[in-house]
C-alpha cells in the first residue's frame, strides 16, 4: 500500500512518541560501549542492513572506538508494506565477509524471519562469526527460539511503530524517537 505526502504528514496526528529522543541517544551510547567491549580487537566487518538500519548505523558507529571496515547490504520483505513475505536480495553484500568477523546493524528485531536468513546467508558465504545489533527489540512470543540477537538498544510493545530508520509506508525514518500508531 502506497500513500501519499499528506497523509504521511497527518500520520503524526493519530501517533504518539513511545520512546523520546534522549532514551534512544541512551540506548546508543549504551550499545556503543557493549560492542567495542566486546569487538574492538577483532577487526571486524560492519554490515549495515538498507534501509531501516541507515540511521540507527549512522548514530552506532561514532559511538565505536576502534577501527572497522564498514559495507552494506540489502535485503527486505516488506518493501513498503506491513506484513513480510519472502526475503528479497536487492544488494548483496558489498565487500566480501569470508573469514571475517562480522556486525550486521539491523533497525529492528521483530519475528526475526528477515534477519536470521540474512545471518544464515552470511554464514554460508564464509564469516567467521556473525553478531547482531538492533536498536529495537519488539517484545512479543513470535521470534524463533534458535535465534537471538546480541546486541539490543530498547525494548517496545508490539505495536506498529516508525521513526530510527522504521517506516511508516516508506515515510518518517528520520524521526529522532520511535512512535506508535494510537490504539
Amino acid at each position: 500500500m502506497s500513500i501519499t505526502f499528506e497523509e504521511a504528514q497527518d500520520i503524526i496526528i493519530q501517533s504518539e512518541e513511545i520512546v523520546s529522543a534522549s532514551e534512544v541517544q541512551n540506548a546508543y551510547d549504551a550499545m556503543g560501549k557493549a560492542i567495542t567491549y566486546d569487538l574492538e580487537l577483532s577487526d571486524p566487518l560492519v554490515l549495515v542492513v538498507m534501509n531501516g538500519a541507515l540511521i540507527p548505523a549512522g548514530e552506532l558507529l561514532t559511538r565505536l572506538n576502534f577501527p572497522f571496515q564498514i559495507g552494506y547490504l540489502h535485503a527486505t520483505r516488506y518493501n513498503g508494506k506491513t506484513e513480510g513475505s519472502e526475503l528479497e536480495w536487492i544488494v548483496k553484500p558489498s565487500v566480501d565477509v569470508k573469514n571475517r568477523v562480522v556486525l550486521l546493524i539491523e533497525d529492528i528485531f521483530d519475528e526475526g524471519t528477515t534477519l536470521k536468513e540474512i545471518v544464515n546467508v552470511l554464514n554460508q558465504m564464509g564469516a567467521q562469526v556473525v553478531y547482531t545489533a538492533a536498536l529495537v527489540n519488539k517484545v512479543h512470543d513470535r521470534k524463533p527460539k534458535d535465534f537471538k540477537v546480541n546486541y539490543i538498544g530498547l525494548d517496545v510493545e508490539d505495536r506498529y511503530i516508525f521513526g530510527c530508520g522504521m517506516d511508516y509506508h516508506e515515510y518518517w525514518r528520520n524521526l529522532p524517537g520511535i512512535w506508535a500508531l494510537k490504539e
